[in-house]
């Protein structure tokens, strides 16, 4: 469970140290390497709700397998790449492939509450939550390492024998009888089941809204219309469809939870652009070394692991997710004071400070989305928190790459700052003014109608 959720994040961290040396030796600049973020998160985004919805149903092993077995066929592409082009196909496949890990994970401690009667989930979640934290520290400082050692290529092929060893360990941990609620829907046809028109439009809403963001300029005003085509689609057809690819009638009828998938996506909107905004700043903008850049980001991530752990058991959200908000504001601030000369322990205090709602917000968030989500759609919820917090990297990486252009230099990582300050605000909003947040508390059972977390 663990191995298998942390493979998206380590890929994550790993490339925010790997894009300026992706850059020189490929001749690409910032606006485009950016592409290998958001390719991941894109096919992540349409990934996780498909292949969480098929857990739902089938269950986590054979999923996970075959999901985790692309990870591997993406650490072999990436690493022999020739060109940017082949790289980001190779991200996609990587995106794929990480689809099954977190509602595998989430599923299985739903199942396994399911059968011993006894819902105590704090740990467990706490536990991922510390473990995807635990690689975000150790992902940028490997990156680096691999880079010194290997180039950026050692940085792909890690992913071959981490993809082995996950599959390994899938195949002999997990449980063959571990199905989803829908054991009899296996009877029918997959493409029944699977609304193949509603994940096309969604694709088709995502990557139009994305080709616009990555380039902003009035001459490409069509984008935003097919988006907003296909957006009207997708609701049509998601409201007609008999298996809708998402339900929005749950989520309509779910205020707490639609609210909090909008505060993950605000959230992690100003997460990534910290993580690789602020990353590429201090190789460019300050001339640090891709390891040295890695170093810069390792205190956020012990802060996020020291806070979770702490917090990780104490009921309630609200408070948890205000000071998060707060947190971010702060550090936002902070960074509109800094230049390239700046000392190091300014850069060291930036991230110290985004580490408090780094280990708030994701606990907080997945927390609320196991209390309130349906049972019955437990992987395909927690799937659903990971489409939207990839949405708001793939929006944070559009906005680094308009900020900084064709060199990540100090004004386009202030410029940066304020779009990440107004993010936090609307984060800090969305909380201030939202009268359905209550107490997640680890008494309630699985079996319990959802309610507020």
């Amino acid at each position: 469970m663990l191995l298998g959720s942390v493979l998206n994040p380590v890929n994550s961290t790993i490339i925010a140290v790997t894009l300026v040396p992706i850059g020189d030796a490929l001749g690409a600049p910032p606006s485009q390497t950016a592409w290998l973020v958001s390719a991941l998160y894109l096919a992540t985004a349409l990934g996780q709700p498909v292949v969480g919805r098929l857990i739902d149903i089938f269950g986590p092993r054979r999923l996970f397998l075959v999901s985790t077995s692309l990870v591997g066929v993406a650490g072999v592409v990436g690493t022999l790449a020739p060109n940017l082009g082949v790289l980001i196909a190779s991200r996609v496949l990587l995106g794929f492939g990480t689809c099954a890990g977190y509602p595998a994970a989430m599923a299985l401690v739903r199942s396994e509450a399911k059968r011993t009667g006894q819902d105590s989930p704090g740990g467990v979640l706490t536990a991922l939550a510390v473990a995807n934290q635990t690689i975000a520290v150790i992902g940028p400082l490997l990156g680096g390492l691999l880079i010194a050692l290997g180039g950026w290529r050692a940085t792909f092929a890690l992913n071959v024998p981490l993809a082995v060893v996950a599959v390994l360990l899938g195949l002999l941990r997990l449980p063959k009888e571990a199905a989803g609620p829908g054991e009899s829907l296996r009877r029918g046809h997959l493409t029944g089941q699977l609304d193949v028109l509603g994940m096309a439009l969604f694709a088709a809403m995502l990557v139009s809204l994305l080709l616009f963001l990555m380039n902003l300029h009035l001459r490409d005003w069509y984008l935003l219309v097919i988006a907003a085509v296909a957006s009207a689609a997708f609701a049509v057809r998601e409201l007609r469809a008999p298996t809708p690819f998402i339900d929005l009638r749950v989520l309509g009828g779910n205020t707490p939870l639609l609210v909090t998938y909008g505060r993950a996506l605000v959230a992690y909107v100003v997460a990534y652009s910290f993580l690789y905004g602020f990353t590429q700043w201090t190789e460019e903008g300050v001339g640090l070394s891709p390891f040295h850049a890695g170093l810069v980001q390792i205190p956020m991530f012990l802060v996020a692991i020291g806070v979770s752990l702490v917090s990780g058991r104490r009921k309630g959200v609200r408070g948890k997710l205000l000071v998060g908000a707060l947190g971010q504001i702060a550090a936002c601030l902070l960074m509109l004071t800094l230049t390239g000369d700046s000392p190091g322990w300014t850069l060291i205090l930036v991230a110290l400070i985004f580490g408090v709602p780094q280990g708030l917000n994701n606990l907080a968030l997945q927390n609320s989305v196991y209390f309130q989500a349906d049972p019955e759609r437990t992987a395909s919820s927690a799937g659903l928190l990971r489409t939207f917090a990839y949405v708001g990297s793939m929006v944070a990486s559009a906005t680094a790459a308009v900020s900084f252009g064709q060199h990540a230099d100090t004004g386009g990582m202030h410029q940066l700052a304020w779009i990440m300050l107004g993010a936090g605000v609307l984060y800090l909003l969305l909380t201030v003014f939202d009268r359905t947040l209550g107490r997640a508390t680890e008494e309630d059972s699985p079996t319990q109608t959802p309610r507020a977390a």
